[in-house]
């Protein structure tokens, strides 16, 4: 029972970073820290992409590869991200149009609860933290200001975007959608997925098969490098990824201005230069309350999430921090 339990909470965190995925801004990656799974899932993908596959497949067959990339961990979230994925192209995508600040609001509410979290387990806020969290502040805040791409449908610049979006993906506070959305590729990897699903259209297939291939070569590097980083100067890792989080905050702020469009490859007007403002400086309704209400639901499920997650399975308390 305790283990079914389990798995049931592994797939809905797998399904909100799923969801959180598709929506440029959010961070998948976020998610997994919150819920307290976040250096167990960078363990896992070593495991499995790492040279301790084979040695393992050599010492027990099947079952100790089995335990050595965590499988039971990995198939139920990974269900969960596959399943939240798939609604969130369909549906978080048809929110986001009908009632964008409201969306918003609720991942801008979640997303600074977030940092605070994160915040938290820096052991000692010295001088070095400090200068990680501007440094990682800044870094977020201009790649939010920054004008996206033109894009490309080359698979090699295909292939590197799945290398960037899957290593965003690993970074709280940093968003694989968005960094596509800032390579121009949003508009073609987005629009291709929904092909694939839809009517397994053949370029739709190579398109997204050639980004799946970086996504893994992303994966099977970024995953060792931020597993050193914890290891080696983990406060400064957890400063830095927590001015992340704050500096993104501008990019889902619910109120903002569009500037400029451009017209992309599927004839759609999208937004290229966005200006955040304040609510009396919006034009049209700015849904104030609703937005406060749907800020305060976001932080509301981080405080929950917190407190449920400090306690495992076998029901003792775990450090997240690791």
């Amino acid at each position: 029972m305790k283990q079914q339990s389990e798995n049931i909470a592994l797939f809905l965190k797998g399904l909100a970073m799923g969801i959180a995925e598709v929506i440029p801004g959010v961070s998948g990656g976020t998610i997994a820290f919150i819920t307290n799974i976040y250096e167990r899932l960078l363990a896992s993908i070593q495991a499995i992409l790492g040279p301790e596959l084979l040695r393992s497949w050599k010492q027990g067959g099947i079952k100790a590869t089995w335990a050595a990339v965590d499988g039971r961990f990995l198939t139920f979230l990974l269900l969960g991200m596959a399943t939240g994925l798939i609604s969130g192209v369909f549906g978080i995508t048809h929110l986001l149009e009908k009632q964008p600040r409201l969306v918003w609001a609720f991942f801008f509410g979640l997303i600074l609860a977030s940092s605070w979290f994160v915040g938290k387990q820096v052991k000692s806020w010295n001088v070095t933290a400090i200068g990680g969290l501007i440094v990682g502040t800044a870094v977020a805040l201009w790649y939010t200001l920054a004008a996206p791409g033109q894009g490309s449908e080359a698979l090699w610049f295909v292939f590197i975007s799945g290398v960037i979006a899957i290593s965003a993906l690993m970074l709280p506070g940093i968003s694989g959608s968005f960094m596509l959305v800032l390579m121009g590729m949003y508009t073609l990897i987005i629009p291709s997925l929904k092909s694939v699903l839809q009517n397994l259209d053949s370029q739709s297939l190579v398109i997204i098969a050639t980004f799946a291939v970086g996504c893994l070569v992303g994966l099977a590097s970024f995953s060792r490098v931020l597993t050193w980083l914890f290891k080696h100067y983990h406060d400064l890792t957890m400063a830095v990824l927590t001015g992340f989080m704050i500096g993104s905050l501008n990019k889902i702020w619910p109120w903002r201005i569009v500037l400029e469009t451009r017209v992309n490859s599927a004839g759609e007007e999208v937004p290229v230069f966005e200006r955040s403002v304040l609510p009396g400086d919006f034009p049209g309704d700015p849904q104030l309350l609703w937005v406060l209400v749907f800020m305060a639901v976001g932080v509301a499920i981080v405080l929950f999430l917190e407190k449920a997650s400090i306690v495992e399975g076998d029901g003792t308390k775990k450090d997240v921090a690791g």
